[in-house]
């Protein structure tokens, strides 16, 4: 499983898949945040199936969907609860991971420094310049 971890609490990864639950779990990731629409592709498995998983294996599931393109305050407002809720690290994913870092990013604006945030998403190995602007804005 590919996976890029942002800080102690939170990661970021492609489509997973409900086989990946366990080692999710295994690496101490206490929920797994959706940020994939249900059929963006033919194929890949669904909210539901992902939350059966997760859910069997005791850990949180939170379904945030985003169309690829179209994030809103709202799911970054969903997103920052969501972090701030949780008693452990979160482990979010979407097509590529870059729905679930952009997200993670801005809704840590005001909970952390941007300079930190920006070099968080750089050293996972996202290239999002795009993001200056409203974390340092």
């Amino acid at each position: 499983m590919d996976y890029k971890k942002v800080t102690d609490q939170f990661a970021v990864a492609p489509q997973i898949t409900p086989a990946d639950i366990t080692e999710i779990k295994s690496l101490g990731y206490v929920a797994i945040i959706n940020n994939r629409p249900d059929d963006e592709v033919p194929g890949q498995p669904s909210a539901n199936e992902v939350k059966q998983a997760a859910e069997g294996a005791g850990l949180a599931y939170f379904n945030i969907p985003i169309q690829s393109g179209t994030l809103t305050p709202e799911s970054v407002e969903a997103t920052r609860e969501t972090i701030a809720a949780l008693n452990g690290p979160a482990f979010a994913y979407c097509r590529s991971g870059t729905r679930s870092i952009t997200l993670w990013a801005l809704s840590q604006i005001g909970e952390q420094d941007g300079h930190q945030i920006l070099k968080a998403v750089k050293d996972a190995g996202y290239d999002l310049p795009f993001l200056e602007q409203y974390v340092q804005g």
